[in-house]
């Protein structure tokens, strides 16, 4: 357990902050909360006063500080959806070698150390948390459930629900343990074959996501004068704003379309 500095401790009073603990934990971040906050706030103000300085208004400032916080949360989004499918691609492996473990004649605990030991993060950190939370004297069932609460993932919760299941009725772990492996790899290899019938669509999001932008920043480039008005102009921002809404409510259009749930 990472011990919680006087700051963290009066930070995590607050609600939204217990919330961002939480999807820092899910992302993997190693940092505390008051750490990571020190740095958003830090980049925020830096973003705030560059854009100040290049239009001179503070509503820019304002934007820029709105802007910053978008980009950490989708940023944080991001590194959580990674996470999760790394652990999706690697989880069943280790199902695996925990049924062969147990064949083997080992304890369902010498097999937890064995994840924590050979397989890569984020499973492997996953399971030796848990190995190490049951070596203190917490019941395995409880620990792997723990592992619920620093990752969202429903194959993880099929596992959790397997073990405690069998640890109150009993029942023949590895053959539970080799289908919920085989289905795991199934539904991922359905994933895949999704991700190639919508990748054109995928592109077409991307073009014309990324069109505006190139083709702003090109006119910039080579005739810095043409934008200064509607960068300087308030209504100008205001067009800008509306730009970058209705390029978001697009973006969102598109991922919605192309989006299946497996």
């Amino acid at each position: 357990m990472r011990e919680v500095a006087p700051v963290d401790r009066y930070l995590l009073r607050l609600n939204f902050m217990r919330i961002l603990e939480k999807k820092l934990d899910h992302a993997g971040f190693q940092l505390k909360v008051s750490s990571f906050a020190l740095i958003y706030l830090t980049l925020a103000v830096a973003c705030a006063a560059f854009a100040v300085f290049l239009t001179k208004s503070v509503l820019s400032g304002v934007l820029a500080v709105a802007a910053s916080a978008v980009l950490t949360s989708v940023y944080i989004k991001l590194k959580t959806q990674r996470r999760c499918a790394k652990f999706t691609e690697l989880f069943p492996d280790a199902l695996s070698m925990i049924s062969r473990s147990l064949r083997a004649g080992h304890s369902l605990n010498t097999a937890i150390q064995l994840i924590g030991q050979e397989v890569s993060n984020p499973v492997g950190e996953l399971f030796k948390m848990a190995y190490d939370q049951q070596q203190l004297g917490l019941r395995i069932t409880d620990s792997l459930t723990n592992m619920n609460e620093r990752i969202e993932s429903l194959d993880l919760r099929f596992f959790t629900t397997v073990i405690g299941i069998n640890s109150e009725v009993g029942g023949n772990l590895t053959e539970v343990l080799d289908k919920l492996s085989v289905t795991i790899r199934e539904r991922l290899r359905i994933r895949r074959q999704v991700r190639v019938y919508t990748a054109q669509g995928r592109m077409s999001g991307y073009v014309l996501g990324a069109l505006p932008i190139i083709a702003f920043l090109a006119i910039t480039i080579l005739n810095p004068q043409y934008e200064v008005a509607l960068i300087r102009d308030p209504m100008g921002l205001y067009v800008l704003i509306l730009a970058v809404c209705m390029q978001l409510a697009g973006a969102l259009i598109i991922t919605n379309i192309i989006k299946i749930k497996i």
